[in-house]
């Protein structure tokens, strides 16, 4: 697959543009291939914040739309490779090639497997690029393949998450393929299996589903809930649940096991201490919700309130950490004392009857500002607004 000398220069001057304005200008330039030009320009657009160390390369080209925002971060990716080192391994579902261009960089020998032919025309030509000497492109259908192979390492797959009608879907057996109708074939061919699920799903559910989970990774990207990711091994243990949170080239990982979260008993709050503590997502995902209380020695505000708080700051907590300045209940003539010049506030609710906007429009605040506003219920059931500046 390759562009003419007029195409590659024409992505180059108009990397930045408008690609809907430029799809209307396509009369203007007859020489150039119009709308492989566009799908080049939306896709580094795209690669300059998801890929942006494939951004500073430009010998290497983009997929349609779908397969872009489909495709794995450079965060995530890069995680994913950190997990296992080996011989060989294949990826059943290459797609764009993303995760596998990372993860085959620690495997003497990788196969990406898709079905799709301009995929794979796309990701011969970017590992060349990217000099992944050690891969190999075939394409072909998953299953097929997974029948046929010798046995590896690692096999990684990344389930289809939408119906042949587009639709997106969550559940493992609504998947292409489906990794319950093949977990046999997926144990008899390789020593683990990494398996990428959507961040919808639920987690108790799924390992009940599947068989010998043996970790799952909870991976978030700046607080934000973006996979999950199964390992099944051979090795029959507890299975341990990672929560992951990527912020700026950090990581912060919990880790706990069902079994220890439904044995942990917890201190509840009946009285707020200095510091109130608010878990990143992939804790609250996960649900470990007593095993970080006990972690940190903190006092959880309510059962199904998910805060915490104690006299001691921690500032090594997973999470964000907030020093309380004052707290009311909805009273109107209580609520009025505590706003009282103020004109802005960053609302979140939990546990609580009314919404955020439902909130919002009682008091009258405007989004934003230093001060940020937890309406939630305490130990008591009272409902109260917890009143902080972030730390």
């Amino acid at each position: 697959m390759n562009l003419s000398s007029a195409t590659k220069l024409f992505i180059e001057e108009h990397e930045n543009d408008d690609i809907r304005k430029l799809a209307l200008q396509a009369k203007r330039y007859p020489e150039i291939d119009m709308q492989m030009a566009i799908q080049q320009i939306a896709g580094r657009q795209t690669a300059k914040e998801k890929i942006p160390n494939w951004h500073k390369n430009d010998e290497l080209l983009y997929p349609k739309h779908i397969s872009m925002e489909q495709c794995s971060s450079e965060h995530t990716a890069q995680f994913k490779a950190d997990l296992f080192h080996g011989g060989t391994m294949v990826d059943l579902t290459g797609g764009f090639g993303i995760d596998f261009s990372f993860i085959a960089k620690n495997f003497k020998q990788a196969t990406y497997v898709e079905q799709q032919p301009e995929l794979v025309d796309i990701a011969a030509h970017n590992f060349t690029k990217l000099g992944l000497n050690n891969a190999d492109v075939v394409n072909t259908d998953a299953i097929a393949y997974l029948e046929a192979m010798q046995s590896v390492d690692l096999i990684y797959i990344d389930p289809a998450r939408r119906s042949s009608t587009g639709r997106k879907t969550v559940l493992i057996e609504d998947c292409t393929p489906n990794i319950i109708e093949i977990e046999e074939l997926l144990e008899q061919k390789a020593k683990y299996t990494m398996i990428k699920l959507s961040p919808m799903l639920d987690i108790s559910l799924a390992i009940r589903s599947m068989r010998n989970i043996s970790d799952v990774y909870i991976i978030s990207v700046a607080n934000e809930c973006k996979e999950l990711l199964f390992i099944k091994s051979h090795e029959s243990k507890k299975t341990q649940l990672h929560c992951i949170n990527i912020l700026n080239n950090k990581i912060d990982q919990f880790i706990f096991s069902k079994e220890d979260e439904e044995s942990t008993t917890v201190n509840f709050a009946f009285e707020l201490g200095k510091y109130l503590y608010e878990p990143n997502s992939s804790i609250t995902k996960g649900g470990a919700y007593k095993s970080i209380a006990k972690a940190f020695d903190l006092n959880k505000l309510h059962v199904s309130s998910h805060l915490y708080t104690s006299d001691e700051l921690h500032t090594d907590f997973y999470g964000r950490k907030f020093e309380i300045t004052g707290m009311c209940s909805l009273n109107k003539k209580e609520l009025k004392e505590h706003l009282l010049n103020i004109k802005q506030a960053n609302i979140t609710t939990r546990n609580f009857p009314l919404s955020t906007d439902e909130l919002r429009k009682r008091t009258g605040l405007k989004d934003g500002g230093d001060l940020y506003i937890f309406a939630t219920t305490l130990a008591d059931d009272k409902k109260v607004l917890i009143f902080c500046k972030k730390l």
